[in-house]
């Protein structure tokens, strides 16, 4: 790798350009979802599957590409998910059933676990001190600037051109990102012997995940049915046999030693619970068209204050960060987003309830804008640099299910009942919970040291 070379606002916006075609593009089928049914003709299972297979994907495989990437190439790995990226979005553009729309679906899961521990491992390399916190805060808003917007955006590109061109235009994104890196000088670490991968680890990690997903969002957790026992029965032996595996095997598909760490440790699981209140998207979104009658696109404008103010916010929560430190504002991040949630699941109140919506997804973004910098500098700064893209992958694999799962959940819960006030209040504490989860661990996990 090159030590010399120091990273330039023109490899930034490539890198934040390859992060919105997954967090932008591939999640604004979250406002589409009726339109894309009605066109491909499709069942509701296939499209659920649909929806939620990208998360699952991305979580999975992040792992395995941020080992990849370390041992590849930071560069050629994001490279590759660009590629998948474009290739998966033709899919989807071209599908005229389940068979391209899964599979595009899928890719674009894959392209999301290549570029994100990718370019987080490359703005560690190539950007130092406050100018790394400043990339990973456009890093940051490219993430979570990306799912605020990603209703809106999908809503209206979906009114008025069209579902499919939501793709077409993530395919010039990747092709414009992929300018805009290039000749960017290879980042990689240097290994004397190829190490063998963890395949047993991987394959029952994807048994565990997926078993996981099929009882939660088919609501059989809690449904004592012989399909319900055997999938609970499977999903305790996968996970049994994973940890086994993962602490006697030297080539390990998740190192646990990274979560010595109590700081490293700290910013997977509140980034995991909070990533899992997004399911709040899902049942906003579905309930203010069920039961209180917006159109797609007035349901995504509901949103709109929550990009403004995760954009906004994501900046000040880095010169937080820079005076004091990452806990505080990841307390306060975590509290303002819990509060915005709890003033959403009020669906008791008739008259004034939209408002209501638009303050509390202001509240969601203001939180999570300040969490989103001060969380990805602890994850990045705790990992040894020998391991940046496996613990970047790591730390990326609990946003990505952390969404996943906590969409199953809440999309259960809400859909459990008839009564759609009753199902957006119950799907909703359930993210309420999340946030008060991840609060408790940043309280009680991470030191308090200031950020040096």
């Amino acid at each position: 790798m090159d030590k010399e070379y120091q990273g330039t606002n023109r490899l930034l916006l490539g890198i934040v350009l390859s992060v919105l075609t997954y967090w932008l593009f591939a999640q604004s089928l979250l406002n589409m979802a009726p339109d894309v049914q009605s066109d491909l003709q499709i069942s509701s299972g296939v499209l659920n599957t649909g929806v939620s297979i990208t998360s699952l994907f991305s979580g999975i495989f992040i792992v395995v590409a941020g080992s990849l990437a370390d041992r590849l190439g930071r560069v050629k790995t994001t490279y590759l998910g660009i590629i998948l990226n474009i290739i998966g979005s033709l899919a989807l553009i071209i599908a005229n059933g389940s068979l391209l729309f899964i599979l595009g679906r899928i890719l674009q899961g894959i392209s999301a676990a290549c570029i994100m521990p990718a370019t987080i491992a490359l703005v560690k390399e190539y950007y130092h001190n406050d100018d790394r916190q400043r990339a990973l805060s456009y890093w940051s808003i490219g993430s979570w600037g990306g799912s605020g917007l990603c209703s809106f955006f999908g809503g209206f590109i979906d009114s008025n051109f069209g579902w499919r061109y939501v793709f077409v235009i993530s395919i010039m994104f990747s092709i414009l990102s992929g300018i805009l890196i290039w000749k960017t000088p290879e980042s990689k670490i240097e290994i004397k012997y190829l190490k063998s991968f963890d395949w047993l680890g991987m394959l029952v990690f994807i048994v565990f995940v997926l078993n996981l997903n099929i009882l939660i969002s088919n609501g059989l957790l809690f449904k004592f049915n012989i399909m319900g026992l055997v999938l609970i029965v499977v999903l305790l032996i996968s996970g049994w046999i994973f940890f086994k595996v993962e602490i006697k095997i030297v080539n390990k598909f998740v190192d646990f030693k990274l979560f010595t760490n109590r700081s490293y440790l700290t910013a997977v699981i509140s980034n995991f619970l909070l990533n899992a209140m997004i399911g709040t998207l899902l049942v906003v979104n579905s309930y203010v068209q069920q039961s209180r009658g917006l159109s797609a696109v007035k349901t995504g404008s509901l949103s709109i204050s929550y990009l403004v103010l995760v954009l906004l916010m994501i900046r000040v929560g880095e010169k937080i960060l820079q005076k004091v430190g990452p806990k505080r504002p990841m307390i306060l991040g975590s509290v303002i987003s819990t509060l915005g949630v709890l003033l959403m699941s009020l669906t008791m109140i008739e008259s004034n309830y939209l408002m209501m919506v638009v303050i509390g997804y202001g509240l969601f973004g203001l939180g999570f804008g300040l969490y989103a910098t001060p969380s990805t500098d602890t994850a990045v700064s705790n990992a040894p640099s020998s391991e940046a893209g496996e613990a970047a992958g790591i730390y990326k694999m609990a946003s990505a299910l952390g969404g996943a799962i906590g969409t199953s959940i809440s999309a259960s819960v809400y859909s459990a009942f008839n009564d759609y006030d009753l199902g957006a209040l119950l799907g909703l504490s359930i993210n309420v919970v999340f946030g008060i989860l991840a609060l408790i661990c940043i309280v009680f996990f991470l030191p308090n040291d200031k950020k040096k």
